[in-house]
């Protein structure tokens, strides 16, 4: 396996130089690991992070009481996880378990520390890609998560685009149809009439302007479905954003909820005791 290879593929590592990377390598401690294992649990205090060298990891929200686990995505040859805890002590955000046997490297703080101490213009590459990473993050919980797809894809037609979807439409409409019909019909009346025949049977220069027609049709029309294919990713992956989003929001709202109860069954069960004694006490006489 080359890991430099896979080393480069890593956003994080983009900026690095092969000295860099060739010197990331050796401080990586490679793991195998087989399908159906948890690599990191969320509320745990890392202190690695891993890259894919082979496989897929699924990175996910556990389940909390009467509640299904929350996958947030799925990480191939060239992702990586648990960059935070090169930086901080913190507890994992969300835990890693593999789908597949997947070969790991991971790098420990101590590693990473040394690693960055040899080479000043990793520490910029790499915390560049890191506040990046975290702008997007950022900017995805704060903006809404539902975007008109077909508003800005329509906004981003080139003129050849929205001919070849113009074309595709009206292919398959009953005006074409009945336009193709009726000139096929005109140009065989007409051509049978001896005085005004331009084109006799077997109408050459009418097979010919068909072929023509559907030369140009086909090319048109697989540029029309494409670009559908491209919109129907669109609407899929904000689909994606908004349920998950929703899911998030759903479970946190569900959390508060939990403590609130708790809150209360708390406080009241502090006042019963209060209002037994209360009860209890003799009632002094006039």
């Amino acid at each position: 396996m080359q890991i430099h290879a896979e080393l480069k593929k890593v956003p994080l590592f983009r900026g690095l130089d092969d000295r860099d990377i060739e010197a990331l390598a050796s401080r990586l401690q490679i793991r195998e690991i087989v399908a159906g294992q948890e690599i990191v649990s969320k509320g745990n205090v890392g202190t690695s992070m891993f890259v894919v060298l082979k496989g897929t990891v699924r990175v996910f929200l556990p389940p909390a009481e009467g509640e299904p686990a929350i996958a947030l995505k799925e990480l191939g040859s060239g992702g990586f996880f648990g960059e935070m805890a090169l930086l901080e002590r913190q507890p994992r955000a969300a835990s890693v378990a593999t789908v597949t046997n997947v070969v790991l490297g991971e790098l420990s703080r101590e590693g990473f520390v040394d690693f960055l101490q040899s080479s000043s213009d990793a520490i910029m590459a790499m915390l560049g890609e890191m506040s990046g990473r975290l702008r997007a993050t950022t900017r995805q919980l704060e903006m809404p998560a539902a975007r008109d797809v077909n508003r800005e894809t329509d906004d981003m037609l080139t003129w050849g685009q929205r001919l070849a979807d113009r074309v595709a439409q009206w292919n398959g409409s009953w005006s074409f149809i009945v336009l193709l019909a009726g000139l096929t019909g005109a140009w065989c009346l007409l051509n049978a009439v001896e005085r005004l025949s331009f084109d006799p049977y077997p109408y050459q220069f009418f097979n010919l302007f068909l072929a023509i027609l559907v030369a140009v049709q086909g090319p048109l029309i697989m540029m029309s479905q494409n670009r559908q294919s491209s919109k129907e990713r669109l609407h899929a992956e904000t689909d994606y954003l908004v349920n998950l989003k929703n899911e998030l929001g759903i479970a946190q709202i569900l959390r508060d909820l939990a403590q609130l109860k708790e809150q209360l069954l708390f406080e009241r069960g502090a006042a019963a005791p209060g209002a037994a004694a209360a009860s209890a006490a003799p009632e002094r006489p006039n």
